[in-house]
């Protein structure tokens, strides 16, 4: 059932109120909201909750009946089934049914709404179809190839393996019939639980106004209390380069797999290009980095970055160029090859020409928000991102949250990432079902696929440093390596490093980065812990199994070096009890 009751926040009169359903009432928590009341509020910040105060258990009775005869009147005025207000068509309308637009869809129907969703193309929008289910699939192939192909390997683990190989086709497909999978998986899910799949493309008409259905097509208007846009993102491609499909092409091509090169230069060296590295090395081809920045994986904790070049650059048939553009690309054609010109990212002086069989565009991702008629509601878009607030709030162009309406995932630019776009969405419901939400981004994993894995989630080095001397708080380091790991060392995959950056005043974890098997899988602890408040100093007496990966972190925050209270504080707190207790005797 649809929870109606607002969070009182104490906040300064400038800051903007969450706008109020139709069923909303003000009232104070009878609860303590010091804590998490359950997992949805994993990753809540802190400073949503300040302001607060627990009803003590002095609590006059009058005040407790007055809260029940509210909760009463809440639930008398929804129905079971999460019919829509009669003036709208729909509690709430989705734009985009992608990883965000379906984790929103799922947690509105829970709580009770009446929810529709829009899609214009497939259902699972860019990850499922085009991005992380399918890469994993490929990702999952080039793993056991490069398993296979490494004899040294097979033998320390007295394995005999004949010589490995592949059936292109039988890869592609592969990945192909596990994004049909999960596309139908997903659309059965909201099918089963009552969400409309409205077909065709979304836009604002106005207030709670949406249209849909072809481009040239006048279409169908619906109308809603609240509106989420989730309509993510499409892969950037830079002035001067020739997309092709065939010979120069991005991502969404390279899922498909309809070739492996010999030789494909990877334009950027972020996730996407890392990953399809990997693909493309453990399948014979040869790959050159363009990347404009001075050093590979320039995302990255700088010593992790370093480790994994190492690791996943310097071994293979990899080479780079950094520092340079890639100011002009064009496709193979006529039996010539695909030609690159570089120049300077400094100077802009020509710097190189290269000729490669392919090459795969992975210079991120632009938002997908061309024609969804903001300028109805005031709207400006910041280089194609739609503007929100830390609730996803859409503002104005005068910086003013639009009532009712919301954007999520890819298409804000906060942090592309589907498992935060799902993310958003949830916090999104929580705040139109009258629970304030705030989502503490920094709480949030990512991670590379690569062979090992990359994961991080926090600050990195640099960012820590950087934001401890404005501040005025001291960074500590702790690392910890898989080679000290039983259950690596049993896999013979002991290449490896944790490392925790932290306050040593006060025990809280300001990031945590992961280099190593199933790295992936192991930053989830560090990123729960950051989501909770928890510190250090508590997290590091949990108990993990053994042998187990799990162990890697468990002695990365034992590890961790704390300093202790001020002993003459300690002192001084003895002192003032002694005082008070003598008081109280003299008193008798």
């Amino acid at each position: 059932m649809q929870s109606s009751v607002t969070l009182s926040l104490y906040q300064p009169a400038a800051a903007s109120t969450i706008p109020k359903s139709n069923y909303t009432v003000n009232h104070s928590l009878p609860f303590s909201p010091s804590k998490p009341i359950n997992l949805r509020f994993c990753g809540l910040r802190r400073e949503a909750f300040s302001g607060f105060s627990s009803l003590s258990r002095s609590q006059p009775l009058q005040s407790k009946i007055h809260s029940n005869k509210i909760n009463s009147a809440i639930s008398a005025s929804l129905s079971d089934n999460g019919s829509a207000p009669k003036s709208f068509d729909y509690d709430l309308v989705i734009i985009g049914a992608g990883v965000g637009g379906h984790g929103a869809a799922l947690h509105a129907v829970e709580k009770g709404l009446k929810t529709a969703i829009i899609e214009g193309d497939v259902i699972g929008g860019t990850c499922v179809n085009r991005g992380c289910v399918p890469s994993k699939a490929l990702l999952a192939v080039s793993g056991r190839m490069r398993e296979l192909q490494n004899e040294h390997h097979m033998k320390a683990l007295g394995l005999q393996v004949a010589a490995a190989g592949y059936d292109r086709q039988g890869v592609a497909d592969h990945a192909n019939n596990l994004a049909t999978k999960i596309r139908n998986n997903l659309t059965n899910s909201m099918k089963a639980l009552g969400v409309d799949i409205l077909t065709g493309v979304g836009s604002i008409m106005g207030p709670h106004k949406v249209r849909y259905g072809k481009l040239d097509s006048p279409g169908n208007i619906v109308t809603a209390k609240d509106i989420i846009i989730a309509t993510g993102s499409v892969p950037f491609v830079p002035k001067g380069i020739e997309v092709d499909g065939k010979t120069v092409i991005t991502s969404d091509h390279a899922l498909k797999l309809e070739s492996v090169p010999d030789w494909i230069a990877i334009v950027g060296s972020g996730y996407i290009g890392l990953e399809f590295s990997d693909v493309y090395t453990a399948l014979g081809s040869e790959v050159t980095f363009i990347e404009a920045l001075d050093q590979l994986m320039p995302g990255f904790d700088p010593e992790i970055g370093k480790l994994a070049q190492r690791v996943l650059i310097n071994p293979r048939k990899i080479d780079y160029h950094t520092g340079v553009f890639a100011t002009k690309i064009t496709p193979a054609k006529n039996g010539k090859p695909v030609t690159i010109e570089l120049i300077d990212a400094k100077t802009k002086e020509p710097k190189d020409t290269l000729e490669v069989d392919a090459a795969l565009i992975a210079t991120g991702r632009a938002p997908f928000t061309d024609g969804l008629g903001l300028d109805s509601v005031h709207v400006e878009r910041k280089r194609g991102f739609v503007p929100v607030d830390e609730r996803m709030r859409v503002l104005d162009f005068k910086g003013d949250p639009v009532p009712h309406l919301y954007c999520i995932g890819d298409a804000n630019g906060k942090m592309m990432l589907a498992h935060a776009a799902s993310a958003q969405g949830i916090s999104v419901i929580e705040q139109i079902t009258g629970r304030d939400h705030v989502l503490n981004h920094l709480s949030i994993p990512a991670a590379c696929f690569t062979h090992p894995e990359i994961s991080m989630v926090g600050l990195t080095e640099p960012q820590a440093r950087e934001k401890a001397e404005k501040e005025g708080f001291e960074v500590s380091v702790s690392k910890t390596s898989f080679k000290a790991n039983t259950k690596a060392l049993a896999e013979n995959e002991g290449e490896g490093l944790a490392k925790l950056i932290y306050r040593p005043d006060n025990g809280e974890i300001l990031g945590v980065h992961i280099f190593g098997l199933h790295a992936a899988d192991l930053i989830h602890e560090a990123s729960n812990a950051i989501a909770l408040g928890t510190r250090i100093q508590d997290i590091k007496f949990a108990v993990h199994a053994h042998p187990t990966l799990s162990e890697v972190i468990d002695e990365l925050f034992k590890s961790a070096k704390l300093k202790r209270a001020s002993s003459n504080f300690n002192l001084l707190t003895v002192l003032i009890l002694w005082g008070r207790l003598k008081l109280m005797l003299q008193a008798q």
